[in-house]
C-alpha cells in the first residue's frame, strides 16, 4: 500500500498547508509547472518525489524531470505529464500512445482545474490536481491525496486553500 500525495502548478510557490496535508505520503507526485527547486526541495523532506517538468519550467528544471513518467506503483501502471488533457480531449502530445497502451492512472496537470473523471473507452482514471500554486486564474489552490493499494486506487482526499 502507498498513500499518494499529488500536486501540479506550483508555478515556484509551496503552502505550509500543502505540506501538512502530505506529511503521511509514502511518495509525492508533481505533474508539473513546479517554477523553482524550492519548491521540490520541501516536498523531498517530506516524502519521496517524482516530478514531470511543465511548459513555464526552465531549462535546468527539463534536465532534471522529464516530460513523461511512466512507472507501475504496486499494481497500476501510471503515467504523469503536464500537458495530457482528459478523456475524450486527450492533447496531441499523448496521443496515440494513450490509445495504444492506456495506463491504469493517468495524470496531468496545466489547466488548473481539478478533475477525477474515470475514461470508460480506455479503462484508465485521469485525475487532474488542480493547481496549488498562487499564479493563474483559479480562485481556490488544490492538492489530492488517495491510496494505491495493489491494483486498487481509493480514498481520495481534497485539500482547498483560498487563493490569497
Amino acid at each position: 500500500m502507498k498513500r499518494i500525495g499529488l500536486l501540479s502548478d506550483t508555478h515556484g510557490f509551496i503552502d505550509d498547508k500543502v505540506l501538512k496535508f502530505f506529511a503521511e505520503c509514502d511518495e509525492i507526485w508533481h505533474a508539473g509547472d513546479i517554477g523553482s527547486d524550492d519548491v521540490m526541495v520541501k516536498l523531498s523532506e517530506v516524502a519521496t518525489v517524482r516530478a514531470v517538468h511543465g511548459n513555464i519550467d526552465n531549462n535546468i528544471m527539463r534536465k532534471i524531470y522529464p516530460q513523461h513518467q511512466r512507472f507501475d506503483c504496486e499494481n497500476v501502471s501510471v503515467w504523469i505529464t503536464h500537458i495530457g488533457g482528459y478523456p475524450g480531449r486527450y492533447d496531441r502530445l499523448v496521443r496515440p500512445e494513450i490509445f495504444e497502451k492506456p495506463p491504469k492512472l493517468f495524470i496531468s496537470g496545466h489547466s488548473h482545474i481539478l478533475k477525477v473523471i474515470n475514461d470508460n473507452k480506455l479503462n484508465l482514471l485521469h485525475i487532474n490536481p488542480g493547481a496549488a500554486g498562487k499564479n493563474g486564474l483559479h480562485q481556490v489552490r488544490t492538492a489530492v491525496r488517495f491510496i494505491i493499494d495493489k491494483a486498487d486506487i481509493r480514498d481520495f482526499e481534497l485539500l482547498e486553500i483560498d487563493r490569497r
